[in-house]
This record gives C-alpha cells, sequence and structure tokens, in this order.
C-alpha cells in the first residue's frame, strides 16, 4: 500500500499535458495513479505513447507491456512505436519529466541508478542515462534509507554516476524533496515526523523554509 501511496504523490505533481517517460520499477505504478481528468502522455522506452494502466490479473497480453516488462491496458489512442524513435524522443528532448528509481542521489542532484559497484551486481544502466540527460525534469521515486539504514539522499554518491546534476525532485516514503542551486529543500514531511527526525536519518542539510506536513502516510 505505501507503494501505492507514493506513485499516488508523484502523479500528483505532474501537470496536465506533459509527456513522461515512467522507469522500471516503482515509478511504473505512477500510470494507475494519474487522473482521467488530466491528460498526460506516457513514454516507455521499448516504444509505447499514450495513457495505460497495469492490466488487471488474468487479462494480460504479453505483447502488450512497459519497460519493465509488466502486462499493460492501453487506453483508447495510445500506440506501439519504432524502439529506436522511443530514444530519439528520449534524447531529443522531448519529454517534460521522467520518473526512475535511485540507488543514491547527491545533494546537486547527481543520480547513481545502475549499478552499486558491486563484485557480483549485474549492471543495468539501460536508457537511464538517456533520460537523466534529455528529460527536462527528473523525478525519483526510493526509499529513504538502504537496508542497514544509510540515507540514499547524500552529500555525494558513492556509486557509479548515471548522471550528473540532473534529478529536481526526489520522493521517499518520509518526504518530497526539490534540488536545486542551494540544495535540497523539503516540501513536504509525511504524517507526524518532526523536521529534527528527518534531518537525523538525512546525510545532507535540508532546507525546511517552505515545507508542509503531508497528508500521506
Amino acid at each position: 500500500m505505501a507503494r501505492n501511496l507514493l506513485a499516488a504523490r508523484v502523479a500528483r505533481d505532474i501537470p496536465n499535458g506533459a509527456y513522461v517517460n515512467l522507469g522500471i520499477g516503482l515509478p511504473t505504478l505512477v500510470a494507475n495513479h494519474l487522473p482521467r481528468h488530466r491528460e498526460v502522455i506516457l513514454h516507455s522506452e521499448n516504444g509505447v505513447l499514450g495513457q495505460w494502466s497495469a492490466a488487471e490479473p488474468g487479462q494480460e497480453d504479453w505483447e502488450l507491456i512497459n519497460a519493465g516488462k509488466e502486462a499493460i491496458r492501453l487506453e483508447r489512442g495510445a500506440a506501439f512505436f519504432h524502439h529506436a524513435d522511443a530514444f530519439g524522443m528520449m534524447r531529443g528532448g522531448h519529454l517534460d519529466i521522467c520518473v526512475l528509481g535511485a540507488f543514491q542521489v547527491s545533494e546537486r542532484g547527481d543520480l547513481a541508478n545502475w549499478h552499486t559497484g558491486a563484485p557480483d551486481a549485474i549492471p543495468a544502466v539501460g536508457g537511464a542515462m538517456d533520460l537523466a540527460i534529455g528529460a527536462k525534469q527528473v523525478f525519483v521515486m526510493m526509499d529513504h534509507l538502504t537496508k542497514d539504514g544509510t540515507s540514499k539522499l547524500r552529500r555525494q554518491c558513492s556509486y557509479p554516476l548515471t548522471g550528473m546534476a540532473c534529478v529536481s525532485r526526489v520522493y521517499t516514503e518520509l518526504g518530497t524533496f526539490a534540488i536545486g542551486p542551494q540544495g535540497v529543500s523539503v516540501i513536504e514531511i509525511v504524517g507526524d515526523m518532526s523536521s529534527q527526525a528527518l534531518q537525523s536519518v538525512t546525510d545532507v542539510a535540508l532546507d525546511f523554509t517552505n515545507m508542509v506536513m503531508a497528508e500521506y502516510a
């Protein structure tokens, strides 16, 4: 449920008329939470354009998939097109927003989401580097902490970078953060967590000047 609440929060910030790429993993859930009255054109690097949502169990057509190989249900007007053209859109600056997962994000907006550097890890950069530099805005959805309790929002990324100074907003289960020239600003804190508690589990200095308390939790 928490994953869907986070996806719904991201969906709130996607404006009418935007062309949006949803990355593999958690970001694919955003498609299920876009308001019906809002026209958002989704893009997938495997060559899908239009509006869609996850296919209902038992109704999957495995020739209709997103970039994460998940079955989707297309809305009227959506289309499949050539993989190369999909990357042309990504590299040509035609996407307003891309939503990606991440291992780490730095205070200057550097993105690390393709490799942990571990010897036995399988690198999987895919089209993330094209999206990171090609989209006008990069939104990141991620857990706030690693399994061992280390902040993923960091002063400097320790993993190999996907893109430099490209992330504009970060969404975690603890809050929503804007990244700009002055560093990291807190837009929202989730639930009743205090600003002191959030700062204590975050590796970067946070600006709480314009913070509000979020309703989702």
